[in-house]
């Protein structure tokens, strides 16, 4: 089934996310969820110029997205998710984020448990 996430694309709701929600933190990135009103989910990718040109934050943010595209059937619906990349996110492999992230989601109580 697919499931349709939603862009955060305004300050306003990135700030929402900040102040109101719980955060996870790695050496590659930043985590911040926050349960939102309706069903369905949020999705903000911030990269900021402290990473590297546009082409290196535009490849951290197509990795990140494809990311949680592949793991979105797993992440618990109805939450906005931001997720920062920091500096070292542009030396670490495709790997490293999405273990990083995983790591992180499951912190932060985003993915459903494995029903057996």
């Amino acid at each position: 089934m697919m499931q349709i996430t939603r862009s955060i694309k305004h300050n306003y709701e990135f700030r929402r996310v900040y102040n109101g929600g719980r955060s996870a933190v790695s050496g590659l990135m930043a985590v911040y969820c926050r349960r939102n009103r309706g069903g369905d989910s949020q999705l903000g990718i911030t990269v900021g110029t402290k990473v590297g040109k546009a082409v290196i934050r535009n490849k951290v943010r197509r990795r990140l997205r494809e990311i949680y595209r592949l793991h979105e059937s797993a992440i618990c619906r109805g939450f906005d998710i931001v997720i920062v990349a920091r500096v070292k996110s542009r030396y670490a492999t495709y790997g490293e984020l999405e273990r990083d992230f995983l790591r992180l989601t499951d912190k932060l109580d985003l993915r459903a448990k494995e029903r057996p």
